[in-house]
């Protein structure tokens, strides 16, 4: 685990987006009991969270359609809450970063380190917005 006041800035950066910080394995299993769309996004220290995840996250979130409400754990951090957070992932195997999108606590989209680091931010940030679009949308009455 790296010193808090390493982690702060690459933290902040995500919770000045509003995205709330999950750091137990309660927190992550309260919030995605709530019905409606959460994005959970697993942050690290690596190049391509700094590079290119967080900076796609924040222009995705500009977006007109977003999730209900999004989420964050920190993977070498907050351990329990990341490997909670991973439980939902159904079917992917341990990724970081990576970005899912739950509805009613179930995955519906799952972006993985690999889609991430071979990608640029602005690529990133269209695919969210696209995942965004397709599965945080409210239905028309």
């Amino acid at each position: 685990m790296y010193p808090e006041l390493m982690v702060l800035p690459m933290r902040e950066e995500l919770t000045r987006l509003g995205i709330r910080e999950t750091r137990t394995a309660e927190d992550v299993d309260q919030a995605l009991r709530h019905p409606g769309t959460t994005m959970v996004v697993v942050n690290s220290m690596c190049g391509c969270a700094a590079g290119k995840m967080r900076p796609a996250v924040r222009a995705a979130l500009q977006n007109e359609v977003k999730p209900d409400q999004s989420i964050t754990v920190f993977a070498g951090q907050d351990r329990e809450a990341t490997e909670k957070a991973r439980g939902y992932f159904t079917g992917f195997p341990p990724s970081s970063p990576s970005i899912g999108i739950l509805r009613n606590g179930e995955l519906v989209y799952m972006m993985q380190r690999s889609d991430i680091e071979t990608n640029d931010p602005r690529s990133i940030a269209l695919k969210l917005a696209q995942a965004f679009n397709q599965f945080c949308a409210k239905a028309q009455v």
